[in-house]
């Protein structure tokens, strides 16, 4: 497409009822404006349950997907934009299903080879010595199905396992306990088959958490990331396979862990990050030369891949 004409009238999904709808409600925000400065018609749509009915009868030509977390980020909203023959942005059911799911992603990741800590699925009556022997301690506690890193907790003695998994479980999902890596955290944005300059992520709290993500002013983002030239295009390579095995396209985003002995280790991947201009994509974007508005754009060329 050539203009912005070309595109017809589209819809901003934002919101929605998730654990992460204030996030959400940013990040739409933040595309709407993007869209509307290029000259698109778009309109901002804070999901609610009458969803199908608003996208049906809206008159929309193709929708970007800006919503984060379950009903929106989990293949759910693609099967109905699926149902109504509406183009999206993003990854599609399957992706979107196979990406939100921790449990899953990690169990292709383990059956393709792919580096990711040993974990286990953690339920109430689980037995400590089980976690000894499948996971070992430390260990992080999380909701499979939630992002943000919300209900997350580390574990370092069997005795908080308990409080942990009780945090976790509040979120209503499975919960996976996974092995806690010693090392410095990294992010590799995907955008249409590029991996983008890696981000290294530094923070004096003990992982990446909520806190750190959007509230605290002490959180560094350092791009370049420190890695030579060839180790960065092998972690990129990494995030592109770990990216491509799960279903995943378009766009998103490969979380991932380099421990001491300089070994990677893959933890997750979003299929629709954060789109703030404080954001981990909008900055490894800007390092390669792109703005947000264009970043915006080439996000919104993916739903061609639905058309």
């Amino acid at each position: 497409m050539s203009g912005a004409k070309d595109y017809g009238r589209v819809a901003v999904l934002m919101g929605g009822w998730s654990a992460e709808r204030e996030i959400s409600l940013l990040s739409g925000r933040a595309v709407l404006a993007a869209l509307q400065a290029e000259g698109v018609n778009a309109r901002g749509i804070d999901l609610g349950r009458d969803a199908c009915q608003v996208l049906a009868t809206g008159g929309f030509d193709r929708v970007f997907i800006a919503l984060h977390g379950r009903r929106g980020e989990d293949g759910c909203i693609q099967g109905m934009l699926e149902i109504l023959d509406l183009p999206y942005t993003g990854s599609g059911v399957t992706g979107s299903a196979v990406c939100m799911n921790k449990v899953t992603t990690k169990r292709i990741w383990d059956g393709t080879g792919l580096p990711t800590p040993a974990f286990a699925e953690l339920g109430a009556d689980t037995e400590p010595q089980f976690l000894v022997q499948r996971v070992g301690f430390p260990l992080i506690v999380k909701p499979s199905l939630e992002g943000s890193s919300l209900g997350m907790r580390k574990v370092d003695h069997p005795n908080q396992l308990k409080a942990a998994h009780a945090e976790a479980a509040g979120f209503r999902c499975p919960v996976v306990a996974e092995a806690w890596v010693m090392g410095s955290e990294y992010t590799v944005a995907i955008l249409d088959g590029e991996a983008l300059p890696v981000i290294r992520l530094e923070t004096p709290r003990e992982f990446y958490d909520y806190e750190a993500k959007y509230r605290a002013n002490d959180t560094r983002y350092v791009i370049p990331c420190g890695l030579d030239s060839e180790r960065e295009s092998e972690v990129q390579q990494l995030a592109l396979t770990a990216f491509r095995v799960t279903g995943a396209t378009g766009w998103g985003r490969v979380d991932l862990l380099i421990d001491g002995r300089g070994d990677p280790w893959l933890i997750e991947v979003n299929t629709v990050p954060g789109m703030t201009d404080h954001s981990l994509v909008p900055m490894a974007a800007r390092a390669r030369g792109i703005d947000f508005d264009e970043l915006v754009w080439r996000i919104l060329e993916t739903s061609l891949d639905h058309s």
